[in-house]
């Protein structure tokens, strides 16, 4: 099985999990509960995305020293996420609007690293929240699950 479909996978079976649930700090306290970073859904996950990235398949743009890029549009097997995965480090990203909400996952690869302050490996938004995506203290890879891919970044 390819990285891809292994990541494929391990997200359909975390979506399946908080299929309906609202996107708020609830969420957020039940992701880091259930599925800590050193959990075997979490190991899958942290994986997959390692050996894309080390593979050239994840992470192939770059943008203002950002490595990003979408690996699934939104999907009834993911629940109606889309996934992207980005790779940052002491930097802040473009802000924007979750017109949906938005669930990140940290992956640091720094151990020090932390994504808009939060060292957990889960950080929730609700809909209509706005933020400028910001990695301090090394570098880490970000997870992004947008309900039905909905993201509206600022103009510059």
């Amino acid at each position: 099985m390819s990285c891809l479909s292994d990541l494929h996978q391990a997200v359909a079976e975390l979506t399946a999990a908080i299929a309906s649930q609202a996107l708020d700090e609830a969420l957020q306290a039940r992701l880091n509960h259930e599925f800590p970073a050193d959990s075997p859904l979490m190991q899958r996950i942290r994986a997959a995305c390692d050996q894309g990235v080390a593979e050239g398949l994840m992470c192939q743009r770059e943008a203002g020293g950002i490595r990003y890029g979408r690996l699934f549009k939104p999907e009834e097997a993911l629940q109606g996420f889309s996934v992207d995965l980005v790779d940052m480090q002491d930097i802040a990203g473009p802000q924007h609007v979750h017109p949906l909400g938005e669930i990140d996952l940290l992956m640091p690869l720094d151990p020090e690293a932390s994504f808009d302050g939060h060292a957990t490996p889960w950080v929730v938004y609700g809909p209509g929240s706005a933020h400028r995506p910001t990695v301090r203290g090394g570098r880490a890879r970000v997870l992004y699950l947008l309900p039905q891919g909905l993201i509206e970044f600022a103009r510059a």
